[in-house]
């Protein structure tokens, strides 16, 4: 038996690779199979020895194919649900209602700054401006620039967070 064995070994594990798809498995197959027909062999004579041989690597081959597909399955099931599971980055309702009332909180405050002020401020906060190039657009000292936004800001605060 074993010289059947090893005369197709080589063709079997190609038979096994053409089902699997992977050599490596397609050897383990062969193995296997080698295994379950010297059990068979031990026990009774075998008309066809390779016909068998073959059979028993068709069977496991076919086996651990329905097997990967069925675990691949299974993966993309899970990652499906943790990908439904994944909180939303949007705001909630409320988050975003607080959100809406704060920004017109910070609209009104702003309207309420003297303008050099507010240019300044509008100029850091949002244009992303220097301290000198507030400045020197408001022809003013970086120190009085960095103490109207330090006033700004310190107002807005008031207005949109104010203390309880």
């Amino acid at each position: 038996m074993l010289a059947v064995y090893l005369a197709h070994r080589g063709e079997l594990v190609s038979y096994a690779d053409g089902i699997v798809g992977d050599r490596g498995h397609a050897e383990d197959l062969v193995q296997e199979a080698w295994l379950r027909f010297g059990a068979a062999a031990g026990d009774r004579p075998l008309d066809e020895p390779v016909g068998y041989l073959y059979r028993i690597v068709r069977n496991l081959a076919v086996d651990r194919r329905r097997s990967r597909s069925r675990e691949a399955r299974m993966v993309d099931a899970g990652a499906e649900a943790a990908v439904q599971d994944t909180a939303d980055d949007a705001p909630s309702p409320e988050a975003a209602a607080v959100a809406r009332d704060e920004l017109r909180l910070l609209a009104e405050a702003m309207a309420e700054l003297p303008e050099r002020t507010r240019i300044a401020l509008e100029m850091r906060r949002f244009g992303g401006c220097k301290l000198k190039e507030i400045a020197a657009h408001l022809g003013i000292s970086v120190t009085l620039v960095h103490s109207i936004i330090a006033d700004g800001i310190a107002h807005c605060v008031r207005r949109v967070r104010p203390p309880e």
